[in-house]
């Protein structure tokens, strides 16, 4: 639920734009603990030499712009060093920050953001199925980018949809490794001379699973390094908040003119599949104070073990007593154990996990 201070902040803060200059100083600008989820595409500092070309001599689009360049190491350190401070201010005790990044920055980055306080949660490899070939042949074709998910601290209670992501996933459990294709054809933003718009666009498809995966409806993301809007555009497809920050004229323009063709999905579209961790916790002992199960009645394990209910929501087997968890691990020799998925009682005959019983519990809360 959302209180009257979140409501307040929540007015004060510039959603749905894109504000122009420096990312840090607007950074702290911003109030602070009124951010969800940051997603940071920093520049990658990759110290080109000279131009690059392809075998028939044609000049490789890289990433050359002055934004990108760093005197030094040291000057790019001081620069993370400076924004990962900001983002932190920003966030809600129980948000979260995404950072991508290539071999050039990424491990700078990666601990800077521990050195700051971020608690590394995930690190994903997003694998490009279709890279840029390497054509000099001296090195591997670089074909992915890493990102680094974190939560504000250690105890933050960050948001992971992961039902959803499974879901998206066709029921398997989404890995750490994200097979998805660079930005072409229709989705590559050009300007005006039929040049890339941005250098380093990424693909909505990437944004869509991780705003997916740690952000609800409504939740504010802000995107520092804003470039042509695909963290903006994904957010308001999605029905979340954003904020994005952008000092270069020329991408806010290209920016700005392509949110404005995005329309939010449905209230229906925007639901997704909930965290069982999100879902209202239900002791036990609540099934039976309602009288779903009665003291003394018989619960079944899997394999026929045998446990009586208790009238203060524990069992007893033989000689264990405790709760569903700890019987059943103890029935077992096993160190832990999911009582509500272990343990089943009778109706009609047939075997009925008592996980039923807790659903029923939950449906009623909603």
């Amino acid at each position: 639920m959302t209180t009257r201070t979140e409501k307040k902040e929540a007015q004060e803060l510039p959603l749905n734009q894109i504000l122009p200059g420096d990312c840090i100083k607007v950074m702290n600008s911003l109030p602070e603990a009124s951010v969800d989820l940051i997603f940071a595409d920093p520049p990658y500092n990759l110290q080109l030499k000279g131009d690059l070309h392809r075998p028939d001599n044609s000049k490789v689009d890289a990433v050359d712009d002055s934004w990108d360049h760093f005197d030094s190491f040291r000057a790019y350190d001081r620069f993370t060093r400076a924004w990962l401070k900001a983002a932190r201010r920003l966030l809600k005790p129980h948000g979260a920050i995404w950072v991508i990044g290539s071999y050039h920055n990424i491990f700078r980055v990666g601990a800077a953001m521990q050195n700051e306080g971020f608690w590394i949660l995930n690190d994903v490899v997003w694998r490009k199925s279709n890279p840029m070939p390497n054509f000099r042949g001296k090195r591997f074709t670089n074909a992915h980018e890493t990102l680094i998910w974190a939560s504000r601290a250690e105890a933050s209670r960050y948001t992971f949809n992961y039902e959803a992501l499974k879901a998206l996933n066709e029921g398997v459990q989404m890995r750490s490794d994200w097979v998805l294709p660079i930005c072409t054809g229709h989705e590559r933003l050009k300007d005006e001379a039929g040049n890339k718009a941005h250098p380093t666009q990424k693909p909505e498809a990437l944004l869509h699973r991780v705003l997916v995966a740690t952000t609800n409806p409504g939740d504010v993301v802000l995107d520092p390094f804003f470039g042509t809007g695909t963290t903006g555009a994904v957010a308001r497809m999605l029905g979340r908040e954003f904020i994005g920050i952008e000092r270069e004229a020329a991408y806010r323009e290209v920016a700005e003119a392509r949110i404005s063709k995005v329309r939010k999905f449905d209230k229906a579209a925007l639901e997704v599949t909930a965290s069982k961790r999100a879902e209202p916790r239900v002791p036990f002992g609540q099934l039976v104070e309602r009288g779903l199960l009665r003291p003394g009645e018989v619960l079944i394990s899997p394999r026929g073990k045998t446990a009586k209910v208790r009238a203060d929501g524990t069992l007893i087997a033989d000689e264990v007593k405790g709760s569903i968890h700890q019987v059943g691990a103890a029935l077992e020799s096993a160190p832990s154990c999911n009582g509500w998925t272990y343990w089943h009682f009778r109706r009609d005959g047939k075997k009925v996990p008592i996980d039923v019983l807790r659903q029923q519990i939950r449906a009623e809360m909603n």
